[in-house]
């Protein structure tokens, strides 16, 4: 089954987030607070008076190395797969993954793999068949991919469906687990950000705003 584009996945979240009668705004910050704002959209989508205002994650005790199996069963149960907003499945084999669905995202598909002493969390973008420039969006990608927190993208293969750009993330295995959970949450929203900024070179359809 080939994979589907993040179009896809960005029409299905902003309908969603609609149903929720939230509304987009723009807002102009410094860079270097990319990583903070996210936080502090996922706060401001709560009622007013459920909202944490310091917009900081709080820092525990360090870990011990996270593997994909332990990780999977802290992941379980944290507030995002309890209350539905989104689910995780781990995907064994020789290098085991874990498969998360983010249902507020349009169901947007993330996997994790725990590789050493990093943790990786991707998404598929889209097939270089969807690229009307190639050379110009990655020349673009080269200049702006910078203003998306904590992500970046790259080329891959996926076997017989031929090459996909892919976003994704690291982090250290020693995380604590709120990190990595804002991983994940960081990466499926650049996802969403991406397929808006790029769509001057997509040849699929993205959803007005």
């Amino acid at each position: 089954m080939k994979a589907k584009s993040s179009a896809h996945y960005q029409r299905e979240y902003r309908r969603r987030l609609r149903e929720q009668g939230l509304v987009k705004k723009e807002v102009w910050i410094l860079p270097d607070n990319a990583k903070h704002l996210a936080e502090m959209e996922k706060q401001l989508r709560l009622p007013a008076g459920d909202i944490n205002a310091t917009g900081v994650i709080a820092m525990t005790e360090p870990m011990n190395a996270w593997t994909t199996n332990s990780l999977f069963a802290a992941l379980k149960d944290v507030e995002l797969f309890t209350s539905g907003q989104a689910s995780v499945e781990l995907i064994d084999g020789i290098e085991p993954a874990l498969h998360v669905v983010m249902k507020e995202f349009g169901d947007l598909p993330i996997f994790l793999t725990v590789a050493g002493e990093q943790i990786i969390a991707e998404a598929v973008l889209w097939s270089v068949d969807e690229v009307t420039d190639q050379a110009g969006f990655n020349e673009a990608v080269l200049r702006t991919h910078k203003y998306f927190p904590l992500s970046t993208i790259s080329l891959d293969t996926l076997g017989a469906d031929g090459d996909y750009y892919h976003m994704f993330g690291a982090l250290s295995s020693t995380s604590i687990l709120a990190n990595v959970v804002f991983e994940i949450e960081v990466l499926a929203n650049n996802v969403i950000q991406a397929t808006e900024a790029y769509s001057e070179f997509l040849a699929i359809p993205v959803a007005a705003s």
